[in-house]
C-alpha cells in the first residue's frame, strides 16, 4: 500500500510518502528542493555517482512512521544538504525547513 498525504511545517507543505513493503516500510518527506527519508536511502550512492546531480537528501535510520521521521535525528546527508545547513544529528523538521 502507498501513501501520500501532505505535512504542514510552519508555513509550508511537504509531501510524505510512505511504502508498506514485506518486512519494511519506505518513507519519504520531500518539497522540490530536498527531501528525508528512511534507512533505505544511500547517501554514500548520492554523495558519489550522482554528485552530479547535486540532490538534497538526509537519512534517519530506525525509523517506521512519518512522524518518527521527523523527529529523529539525521544519521547522514549529501553534500549539498550540508551546503544548506543541514547537518548530521538535526532533526527531521529541521531539516526540512532549511529545505524551503
Amino acid at each position: 500500500m502507498i501513501n501520500v498525504f501532505p505535512i504542514q511545517l510552519e508555513d509550508h507543505t511537504f509531501i510524505a510518502t510512505s511504502v508498506k513493503l514485506p518486512k519494511t516500510n519506505l518513507l519519504t518527506i520531500s518539497n522540490d528542493k530536498g527531501y528525508i527519508m528512511c534507512g533505505a536511502l544511500d547517501v554514500g550512492l548520492l554523495n558519489s555517482q550522482l554528485k552530479d546531480r547535486h540532490i538534497v537528501a538526509g537519512r534517519a535510520v530506525g525509523v517506521k512512521t512519518i512522524e518518527q521521521l521527523l523527529e529523529s535525528p539525521l544519521e547522514s546527508i549529501t553534500f549539498e544538504a550540508e551546503k544548506l545547513g543541514i547537518h548530521v544529528g538535526m532533526v527531521g523538521k529541521e531539516a526540512l525547513l532549511k529545505m524551503v
